[in-house]
């Protein structure tokens, strides 16, 4: 097809979404996510599977995704040389566990190897004060793909920053809640996190 007549179909549809876009009605909520739900995060679409993996934390112990079922999961995804968004994320874990009043299962799943390092994640988390509270699953690039994938997250690379996410996992494993990093607080996180807990 001449490249004229792409550039002028890809337009006519570019308008025809900005029109329906327009033309919704701001004020209705049926369109978000959560609307109509009780949580505070955006709900995912049913039946999304957490990806099942079994790597090691920063202690070398093994982190399973599959044995922790049975309760909820907070999972996020950070890089141990970050010192901007990545310290606020896991301050917002904390933060949440610290409303809970106890602690449920926390992951920081690595998107950066091989950079970060069993040595470089205990360091980041003692400087969080999360140490034993936040495990980071590490693993190489071809270990922790699936999981980037499953979790519909882009890791770091050299030209672009990896996605700032949290997901909240349910009882039985589902992806249930999502919230993007900069929207989250730790009361809207233990909030859903006690909303799962209870169901």
């Amino acid at each position: 097809m001449h490249a004229r007549v792409l550039i002028a179909l890809f337009l006519v549809a570019l308008f025809a979404l900005g029109a329906v876009v327009l033309a919704a009605d701001p004020d209705d909520d049926e369109g978000t996510a959560s609307a109509g739900t009780p949580f505070e995060g955006a709900v995912m679409p049913a039946g999304v599977r957490a990806p099942d993996f079994t790597l090691r934390d920063q202690d070398g112990e093994r982190v399973s995704m599959r044995e922790l079922r049975g309760q909820p999961v907070i999972v996020t995804f950070l890089y141990t040389t970050c010192d901007d968004s990545c310290p606020a994320q896991a301050q917002t874990v904390r933060g949440a566990l610290d409303e809970l009043g106890e602690d449920v299962p926390a992951l920081a799943v690595a998107v950066d190897p091989p950079r970060d390092t069993p040595e470089r994640a205990q360091a980041f988390l003692a400087k969080q004060r999360a140490l034993g509270r936040i495990d980071f699953v590490l693993g190489s690039r071809a270990d922790l793909r699936p999981v980037w994938k499953g979790f519909f997250i882009r890791a770091q690379s050299v030209s672009e920053e990896h996605q700032a996410r949290f997901t909240l996992v349910d009882k039985r494993g589902f992806q249930r809640i999502g919230f993007p990093g900069d929207q989250a607080t730790p009361e809207a996180l233990a909030h859903d996190v006690r909303l799962l807990a209870a169901e």
